[in-house]
C-alpha cells in the first residue's frame, strides 16, 4: 500500500462557490454549442474538455468556458457563477427550434478543485493524465487543467451526493493563486465585453477554433488574428499590492488614461499577483502600476505558456 504524501500549502480540496455549472442536453446541444461559442463542440469526445469563450457580435467576450461532454446528448459549461444568469438567458434566445434544452446545474453539480500531488495520489487511476482531459470517479467527473507553477490542478465536478476524494482543506486564496499562475483567463462580471479572445491569450490556449463554423463576433475575432491588428495580450505580474478583476492599469508616462485592465487577481501569504490585460506598446519602457500611475507598481513574470510570435 502507497504511503500517504506529505501536505502542501498549494493541495488539497476546495468546494468552488463562485463557480456554476451550465448544462446543454439534447441531441443538438453539441451542434447548437458549436454555433455560439468560439471552440469545436461537434469534435469533443468525452474524454476531452476545452477552453471556449461566448462572444458578442461585437467580439467582445460575455463569458469563458471550461466545457466536456458528460454523455453522448450533454455538454456541461463550468463558468464563473457571476456570469452564469446572464449567459444562460443570452444563450437561451438563439436555441429557436434546435433541439437543446439549456439549464443552470448548479444546484445539483457540485464544482470542487483539486490541487496537488495528494490530489493525483487521491485519484489513482481516474486521475486524467494531461491538462483538457477528462476521467470518471463514479458519478462524478474529472477535469485535469493545465498546471501552475508545477501544482497539479483538477476540476471536480458531480452530484451534491457523490463523494469527492479526501483531502485536506484548500484556502480560497490558494487556488485563486494557481488559477492566476496558469495564466489561464476567466471572465467574471468585472470584466465582460472589456476584451476580445486574444487579449486574454485564449486562441494561445486553443480556445479558439478558426476552422469552424460562424459564432457571434467570429468575423471580428478573426480579422483580429489574420490582419496583424492585435495591439493587446495578457502577460502575469507580481504586484506591490491587491488588485482586483476590472481594475484599470495605468503606465509611469501616460496617467490620463489606462494602459490595460486586471483579468484575474490573487493575494496569498503576502503576496499579490495579476494577469493583466495591457498594451504591447506599454511594456517597452516605463512602470506599469494599479488603480492610477502612482498607484502599486507591477513587475512582468514569465508566462507558463508560449505566445505566438511577435506578441511578447
Amino acid at each position: 500500500m502507497t504511503s500517504p504524501l506529505p501536505p502542501s500549502p498549494l493541495e488539497g480540496s476546495l468546494r468552488l462557490a463562485d463557480w456554476g455549472v451550465i448544462r446543454a442536453h439534447g441531441p443538438e446541444a453539441a451542434s447548437f454549442l458549436n454555433s455560439q461559442l468560439t471552440q469545436d463542440m461537434l469534435s469533443l469526445t468525452e474524454t476531452q474538455a476545452r477552453l471556449a469563450g461566448y462572444c458578442s457580435p461585437k467580439g467582445r467576450l460575455l463569458a469563458s468556458f471550461v466545457a466536456w461532454r458528460a454523455d453522448a446528448d450533454t455538454v456541461l459549461l463550468a463558468c464563473s457563477a457571476d456570469l452564469l444568469a446572464a449567459t444562460l438567458k443570452r444563450l437561451s434566445m438563439f436555441v429557436l427550434r434546435a433541439k437543446v434544452k439549456l439549464s443552470d446545474a448548479s444546484t445539483e453539480l457540485a464544482v470542487r478543485g483539486l490541487a496537488g500531488a495528494a490530489a493525483t495520489h487521491a485519484l489513482g487511476e481516474h486521475a486524467p493524465p494531461a491538462a483538457w482531459r477528462v476521467g470518471r470517479v463514479g458519478t462524478a467527473q474529472v477535469v485535469r487543467l493545465p498546471d501552475a507553477q508545477g501544482v497539479q490542478r483538477y476540476l471536480w465536478c458531480g452530484p451534491e451526493a457523490a463523494v469527492a476524494p479526501e483531502l485536506g482543506p484548500l484556502p480560497p486564496d490558494a487556488w485563486a493563486w494557481l488559477e492566476v499562475q496558469s495564466g489561464v483567463p476567466r471572465l467574471t462580471a468585472a470584466t465582460v465585453e472589456q476584451f476580445v479572445p486574444q487579449m486574454v491569450n485564449l486562441e494561445a490556449l486553443e480556445g479558439v477554433n478558426f476552422r469552424k463554423g460562424c459564432y457571434p463576433g467570429q468575423e471580428v475575432v478573426a480579422r483580429s488574428q489574420y490582419r496583424g491588428t492585435l495591439k493587446r495580450r495578457s502577460f502575469l505580474f507580481e504586484a506591490d499590492g491587491p488588485a482586483r478583476p476590472g481594475q484599470e492599469v495605468f503606465h509611469s508616462a501616460d496617467p490620463a488614461q489606462p494602459a490595460g485592465m486586471v483579468v484575474n487577481a490573487a493575494s496569498l501569504d503576502g503576496g499579490h499577483a495579476a494577469l493583466v490585460e495591457i498594451k504591447l506598446s506599454a511594456l517597452d519602457t516605463g512602470s506599469l502600476h494599479l488603480g492610477a500611475a502612482d498607484g502599486p507598481m507591477l513587475r512582468r513574470q514569465q508566462l507558463p505558456y508560449a505566445l505566438p510570435q511577435g506578441a511578447d
